[in-house]
């Protein structure tokens, strides 16, 4: 059956360690220093990116401040156009109400006087008037 050799297990041992202390120099050492470089990479980026997020947050806030700055500054500066479009438009009106006032005030008194002229023109034609009636009347 199976012949144990001990001379060829003490080589195939023998060959065996030598190679595993070979791939250990070799390849695992630089292999598992390379994946723990790779490792501590990760984290730093992973704690950069973590300051970058703060960062973020942190100039999110100053854009929100600034906007909210910006804002106030547009309600105060709208304000101040309103305020003074609403004075000019006042002293207009103000104005032309003074105006009206004027021209009513020229229109009553023309009226006034033509009302006058009317009346003393229809009581010089009262005699006239009074005859045509007289003879309107006769001729009944």
């Amino acid at each position: 059956m199976l012949d144990i050799i001990p001379a060829l297990l003490l080589v195939t041992g023998t060959v065996f360690l030598v190679l595993l202390i070979v791939l250990n120099k070799t390849l695992y050492k630089p292999l598992l220093e390379f994946i723990d470089n790779r490792n501590n990479s990760i984290n730093r980026d992973l704690e950069n990116a973590g300051k970058n997020a703060s960062d973020v947050v942190a100039y999110y806030q100053e854009i929100e401040t600034i906007l909210s700055a910006a804002k106030l500054e547009a309600s105060k500066i709208r304000e101040v156009a309103i305020n003074e479009a609403n004075e000019k438009a006042s002293k207009r009106i103000d104005q032309k109400k003074n105006d009206l006032e004027v021209q009513s005030v020229v229109f009553f008194n023309t009226l006034e006087s033509e009302k006058n002229e009317f009346k003393n023109s229809l009581m010089a034609n009262i005699p006239l008037f009074k005859e045509g009636i007289h003879a309107k009347l006769n001729t009944i």
